[in-house]
């Protein structure tokens, strides 16, 4: 029998703050509005209590702080419909981690000064920013720190909440491995697609309404330009969220029948409607697609490339294909290195620009003779794809059979069910705190 020989590893990044459900609120509500020059607890509107969660108070400066992270992290416009839409959820994440903190002072489970300052540097090194420029970066937008720091902390401590939880009942035998890695192999055929997740989870009917309205604002506001990544990290229910939604590459066989359905018709960069499950209701994102295995035999040479790609709706005029190719030739000329090509992709087309590595045969013949003639560091003109418009840089080309198999080894899977059980102990947990929890929603 194996148990959690890698619950460490795998919770050593911090969780993000999943959004969750409150009970039924008071008739005495009222909406909140904070207004963009609003930028410090100095104003007594400001100091007015949102919500009383057991013995403590929410203010709704917290709110207006953390709902100024929210929308810039997500590349939602601030402004008043998009606070509107949103801000209702702001505050139930602040509830949740409330009691997430709440819960850990009474296990005496603390985050060290070292784990959230190590948290804060990662943050700075994600968006390039040099040690210390986070505090003048949140100063200079109205954010105050501690809303982050809060939100970091209680990140941190729920990973340690959950890992202790698990250990007294997660169990993953080298049977269930040896399953999971046979039903791969039967299916390894099958093709692949790289798929992303939002999941918003309904605990019980009453909440339905209210979570497909906000999947739907979501999905509205993604249309529009939010980033998918960041949008999961802030409000998807799954244990992805941590990494932006990325379920990784994934079988048909892999996914519920009613999400691999959904997925099935998609076109790579699309976006699909919210999906009712029995537990809540999803937002898929296709990153990208590739054939299955060919029986093992040699799949030609390994390319190492970094994709910027704009995307482009199916119905999109000349005009647009003209803007999204000049946006494309300015990265191509501005990069000089598959790094910072990359860097400018996650600036300016996030939801489809990626790096990774693809032997020949996962490729069209058009886009390996492509590949084939290019040298390393060398960017292509803009391509027409189905879902944008692109460009490719080559990082390395490594000759020979690539990778036979395409098969996980025994602790990917292994990490894999162990993420499945965690997400489900962790959902348990908070839904337990919330239910044994007094919650006052007072705006």
């Amino acid at each position: 029998m194996v148990t959690l020989r890698r619950v460490a590893s795998l919770l050593a990044v911090p969780l993000v703050a999943c959004f969750a459900t409150l009970p039924a609120v008071a008739a005495h509500q009222a909406p909140l509005r904070p207004a963009p020059s609003q930028a410090g607890p100095g104003d007594p509107a400001q100091m007015r209590i949102a919500a009383v969660v057991n013995d403590e108070v929410i203010s709704v400066f917290d709110v207006i702080s953390r709902l100024r992270m929210v929308l810039l992290s997500s590349n939602i416009p601030d402004n008043s419909e998009a606070r509107q839409k949103v801000e209702a959820q702001v505050l139930r994440a602040l509830v949740d981690e409330r009691l997430q903190l709440q819960e850990a002072k009474k296990q005496n489970v603390v985050a060290s000064d070292d784990e959230v300052n190590t948290a804060l540097g990662q943050i700075e090194k994600q968006n390039n920013m040099q040690p210390g420029q986070l505090n003048q970066f949140l100063k200079a937008r109205g954010i105050d720190r501690s809303s982050l720091v809060n939100q970091v902390t209680a990140s941190i401590v729920w990973a340690k909440l959950v890992r202790r939880q698990a250990s007294q009942s997660v169990e993953i035998s080298d049977d269930d491995v040896d399953d999971t890695l046979k039903h791969l192999k039967e299916h390894a055929s099958e093709p692949q697609s790289h798929v992303a997740e939002i999941f918003l989870a309904v605990d019980n009917p009453s909440q339905d309404g209210e979570m497909r309205a906000l999947a739907e604002k979501l999905a509205q506001q993604m249309r529009q330009g939010a980033r998918f990544s960041a949008v999961a990290q802030q409000f998807s229910q799954s244990a992805t969220a941590a990494v932006g939604g990325d379920m990784g590459w994934l079988r048909p066989d892999q996914l519920p029948a009613e999400l691999a359905k959904a997925v099935g018709p998609l076109r790579p960069g699309e976006l699909s409607p919210p999906i009712r499950t029995n537990n809540g209701y999803y937002l898929l994102l296709v990153l990208d697609r590739r054939t299955g295995e060919t029986g093992g035999g040699d799949r030609g040479p390994t390319y190492d490339v970094v994709q910027v790609v704009f995307p482009l709706p199916p119905s999109a005029s000349e005009a647009m294909k003209r803007a999204a190719a000049a946006e494309a030739m300015t990265v191509r000329g501005a990069a000089k290195s598959c790094p910072e090509m990359l860097r400018l992709g996650k600036e300016k087309a996030p939801q489809l620009s990626s790096e990774g590595k693809v032997t020949a045969a996962e490729v069209t013949p058009q886009m390996r003779g492509l590949l084939d003639k290019m040298s390393v560091g060398e960017v292509t003109q803009p391509i027409l794809q189905r879902n944008g418009v692109g460009i490719i840089m080559l990082c390395s080309k490594q000759a020979g059979g690539g990778d036979k198999t395409a098969q996980p080894n025994r602790d990917e899977v292994f990490e894999s069910l162990l993420r499945q059980k965690l997400d489900t102990v962790s959902r348990r947990y908070l839904r337990d705190l919330r239910r044994a929890a007094y919650v006052d929603v007072r705006i």
